[in-house]
């Protein structure tokens, strides 16, 4: 039987890809900070193989109790996804350096510090999979989410490095790159910092989200994905999912960088930056 261990499942992605993992016969630990919010989840899973955990990734004795914890249950982790991040909207200027500091514990060091937990195990058993859940942001510096831009290129670069360090162990790194995906969690990301003097450029990307809000993909096609990536006899480093996941994944690649910076002196008109952002990356927002 294979064991999953899925961060940050209590909601959303996470609690999609418990739930489908679990389906499929995994045996699930789904990982959250505060087990009162995992009720919804072991509701959905009755009957399956599924069990909420707790961990904090920002907290090393949380990750590692929850490694004891899984051990104690006679279990070792097989699949180890790594979804626990939140967001942050701030330009640069108007970053809050103490609250910038935290999403980069969540979001870079909390990965980190569960391959340290459960990496050793797969390594003696020459097998494992990690999925490290970076953003469409972690491929272009998407306007008004400087740090949490940030965090996603810092784990696309550490997850290369380490897909290159693991691969001799038999254990296969993935990075997942979702677009927009509709949860309950997406439309709570509003507002901004004020006063500000980037009003304008906060409005650009709430634009974006919304035009993905309104296409509703759901949680369940990021499940798939990881399920994809765990069931194909090809390796592959990078997968795209969500709403624009495969249009950004791909033109971002071909386009200048010149061309993606221009986009800012249109930011004052809604209409010229759509405008823009369709020559650029095919979606309308």
């Amino acid at each position: 039987m294979t064991v999953t261990l899925v961060t940050g499942a209590n909601s959303g992605l996470g609690r999609a890809t418990a739930l489908l993992l679990a389906q499929k016969g995994h045996k699930v630990y789904a990982g959250m900070r505060d087990l009162e919010k995992g009720s919804k989840l072991l509701e959905l899973a009755e009957g399956l193989d599924l069990s909420a955990i707790e961990i904090d990734v920002t907290n090393n004795d949380s990750v590692l109790e929850c490694a004891r914890h899984i051990e104690v249950n006679g279990d070792t982790v097989d699949v180890l996804v790594n979804n626990a991040g939140v967001a942050f909207n701030s330009v640069t200027e108007d970053i809050d350096v103490d609250r910038a500091k935290e999403v980069m514990d969540v979001n870079v060091w909390g990965p980190v510090r569960c391959v340290k937990a459960f990496v050793p195990g797969m390594r003696e058993r020459g097998s494992g999979h990690i999925f490290q859940v970076s953003s469409v942001a972690g491929l272009i510096g998407h306007i008004g989410q400087t740090v949490y831009v940030g965090s996603k290129f810092a784990l696309e670069g550490m997850s290369e490095a380490l897909a290159q360090e693991l691969i001799s162990f038999g254990i296969r790194v993935h990075i997942v790159e979702p677009g927009v995906t509709r949860t309950a969690i997406l439309p709570k990301n509003e507002g901004n910092p004020v006063p500000t003097a980037y009003q304008d450029h906060y409005d650009r990307m709430f634009q974006f989200y919304t035009a993905g809000i309104a296409a509703s993909v759901q949680a369940e096609s990021f499940a798939e994905t990881i399920y994809e990536a765990l069931t194909s006899s090809d390796y592959r480093l990078r997968y795209v999912c969500g709403w624009g996941g495969e249009e950004i994944g791909e033109r971002h690649k071909t386009m200048s960088d010149e061309e993606f910076v221009e986009m800012g002196s249109l930011v004052s008109s809604a209409e010229e930056y759509g405008h823009a952002f369709f020559d650029l990356f095919g979606l309308r927002i």
